[in-house]
């Protein structure tokens, strides 16, 4: 898969705000129902990826993408820099039937571009301890840096990994 088939592309307006909303939803249902369950997925879409809740990260300083293959919507992430050397990925989704076909390696290439035209040496993230992508996160050059747990109301906990990847800005 080469990174010029797909299209990455910064949300700029409120309708690039719906899009990803809309196209969240399935994807987190095809994705995590199996892990922690539909009500859980609906409080933490509400919660997280409604267009109220990505315009207020926006406004403290995240930044989301949207991925597109010839013009199509198949995914988005959100990036935020923190301690002025790393960058968090706060979401990094395809949908289902993109998966596997080079298009999140494309994404994570073009995150850590920014990283480093940011002058950030590492990436953190934190997925869930039961989700498939953690062991594709380690193959990527991720590591596991411990448990962390976060309580996010409604009687939900999210129990994940963190994790990070050194980018080696002297290399």
């Amino acid at each position: 898969m080469l990174i010029s088939e797909i299209s990455i592309l910064l949300l700029v307006d409120k309708t690039d705000i719906n899009i990803v909303a809309e196209v969240a939803r399935p994807i987190w249902h095809q994705h995590y129902d199996p892990i922690i369950g539909g009500q859980q997925v609906d409080y933490m879409l509400d919660k997280f990826q409604s267009v109220a809740a990505i315009e207020q990260q926006i406004s403290d300083g995240y930044l989301y993408y949207r991925v597109l293959e010839k013009e199509q919507i198949i995914g988005y992430f959100s990036l935020q820099i923190r301690d002025q050397s790393d960058i968090f990925v706060s979401k990094f989704y395809l949908s289902e039937n993109t998966r596997g076909k080079g298009f999140g390696r494309a994404m994570l290439k073009y995150i850590e571009r920014f990283a480093i035209e940011n002058n950030c040496s590492k990436l953190k993230l934190t997925v869930n301890k039961h989700n498939p992508a953690y062991k594709i996160y380690l193959r990527l050059g991720f590591s596991n840096d411990g448990s962390v747990e976060f309580d996010i109301g409604n009687g939900y906990i999210m129990d994940d990994y963190l994790m990070s990847k050194e980018l080696g800005l002297d290399d």
